[in-house]
Formats: C-alpha cells, structure tokens, sequence
C-alpha cells in the first residue's frame, strides 16, 4: 500500500502512522520507501510542518 496522494488525506494518514507504528518520520518514510522530503515538502504547500518533539504534522504558525 502506498501512501495517498491527496496532502489532507496524507496528512491524517502519516500523523496517524507516527501515533501508532512509527516513532519518527525518518522510519515511516523508509518504511513506505519514500523520501521523508517528498513528505515535508507536500504538506508544507498546504500549511502544515512537522514537529520532531511531537512526532506529527502540525499547522504551520503564521506571524
């Protein structure tokens, strides 16, 4: 299986998979054989970034 396509579906699947499988999302990435950066990158175009402390994606704070 691989990972969705759509960034609000990703978003709800990778947060999911860090909650119950993954303790970073280095490990999901390799895991799913995808570049963590691919992850990043396509969730920061619709506002969200990541956070290592809480090992999810989280919406990206706008000054």
């Amino acid at each position: 299986m691989g990972l969705p396509n759509d960034p609000f579906m990703l978003m709800s699947f990778v947060n999911t998979q860090l909650r119950d499988e993954f303790p970073s999302l280095w490990e999901l990435a390799l895991s799913y054989g995808v570049d963590e950066k691919e992850i990043v990158d396509k969730l920061k175009s619709v506002g969200f970034i990541y956070n290592d402390e809480l090992n999810k994606f989280v919406p990206a704070q706008v000054n």
